[in-house]
């Protein structure tokens, strides 16, 4: 275990290191992109390929706060409410595994990073629906205090850990380290590097505090609680807030199978009036929330409820500003927020972002998409206006424009 941390870490000549490797390079090839073994997987399934007929909600999720709204629907009985049987949520520690337990159908309800959803449905014809936004902010870089790491420009000869390579953060950091002059690459992490190249490498969130405690990597980019993991127990510190490069971005998202929304319009709607509801009680009372998720309160999340309660709320400008971590003090967000309107302008630049970011595999698809389409056809819109319609309270968030609250300019700046 690491003292620094309290993780896990196994040693290299233990079998578990090498069954671990193994489960990983597997992971890691799923998670590539072209995905022969995954890709394959998703084709294969049919009109069958979703969680039992019946009318429990079934939800897998990643120990991250992006799952919040989830989580709340759950924990808070919002779904109880709207007269629908829920199981226990159940953690996943990886994206690969949830994608694949999602597609064989185990789950009907998840959250995605939003570039998955983009891969599943055009490259691997899985028919995936994004029906809202679980959050948006929520994710930072983090570097080693081992690192003399002060700005992106930095990173060049670097190891950085990403969550997955289709993710909101292979792409806000590849947009960073571009606009620093720093070339993203892939290569084994015994290459060398030229001084201006960062090397990437898939990582799953819960691996990634130990990973930079013991110094296997310089830094990596995730969503919370893992960066104020990072800061507390890891020795890290914070480079950067990804909402403070991309204003209110979207990252994880809610995600349905297609087929459950046609067939059971009415159990979609209670579904969505819950998670809305779910997300304007987080983003009311983040404190009393991040209690909730921490294993000192519901147990959805593994960490103890200072540290779920940091990722959750502090933001301290006099402290991230002379660190460099927060540079537009105007854009007025919080570490993470909380609002579930899918706005098509994120989308289209997504898509767009996509084709620019360097992953593992083949990216052919992306280059016949167009993101008008994409747009329209991704995501379902009506279930989560509805629900919005339900709920008004939505449009108090600070983000929200009140005379046009269903569009807005994407704010991208390094």
């Amino acid at each position: 275990m690491c003292e620094r941390c309290g993780l896990d870490i196994i040693h290299p000549d233990d079998d578990r290191f090498r069954l671990s490797i193994t489960r990983r390079r597997s992971l890691d090839m799923l998670a590539a992109g072209g995905l022969a073994a995954l890709g394959t997987m998703l084709g294969g399934f049919g009109q069958s390929a979703m969680a039992a007929d019946d009318d429990v909600v079934r939800i897998g999720y990643l120990p991250i706060t992006d799952a919040t709204a989830l989580l709340v629907a759950h924990g808070m009985g919002f779904f109880k409410e709207e007269g629908l049987e829920s199981e226990k949520p159940t953690l996943i520690r990886g994206w690969s595994p949830l994608v694949e337990s999602f597609a064989a159908g185990k789950f009907n309800l998840v959250h995605l990073l939003k570039p998955i959803p983009v891969w599943m449905r055009y490259n691997n014809k899985f028919p995936v629906k994004i029906m809202a936004w679980a959050h948006t902010n929520g994710s930072g870089v983090i570097v080693g205090g081992h690192t003399n790491v002060k700005s992106f420009k930095d990173l060049g000869g670097k190891q950085i850990a990403v969550p997955f390579w289709y993710s909101m953060h292979n792409i806000v950091l590849q947009y960073a380290l571009r606009q620093s002059g720093v070339k993203p690459v892939i290569k084994s992490q015994t290459e060398t590097l030229a001084p201006d190249e960062c090397n990437l490498q898939v990582m799953g969130p819960p691996d990634m505090p130990a990973a930079l405690a013991a110094k296997k990597i310089d830094g990596y980019i995730v969503a919370e609680p893992f960066n104020a993991m990072g800061e507390l127990k890891a020795g890290g510190r914070m480079l950067r807030f990804t909402g403070d490069i991309w204003k209110n971005h979207p990252c994880c998202v809610i995600c349905m199978h297609e087929e459950v929304t046609t067939k059971k319009p009415e159990w979609t709607q209670k579904v969505m009036n819950a998670i809305v509801r779910a997300e304007v009680y987080a983003s009311q009372n983040k404190k009393e929330v991040a209690k909730l998720l921490s294993k000192d309160g519901g147990g959805y999340l593994p960490m103890p409820a200072p540290v779920v309660e940091r990722a959750m709320t502090y933001y301290d400008h006099a402290f991230y500003d002379k660190e460099g971590a927060i540079k537009h003090d105007d854009w007025k967000i919080g570490r993470i927020d909380f609002q579930p309107w899918p706005y098509p302008s994120a989308t289209k630049m997504i898509v767009k972002a996509m084709n620019d970011t360097v992953v593992s595999g083949d990216t052919t698809f992306l280059k016949s998409l167009d993101p008008e389409f994409v747009a329209k056809d991704l995501v379902n819109y009506d279930f989560v206006r509805k629900a919005m319609d339900k709920h008004p309270e939505w449009k108090k968030d600070p983000s929200v424009n009140p005379a046009d609250p269903f569009a807005r300019e994407e704010m991208l700046a390094l």
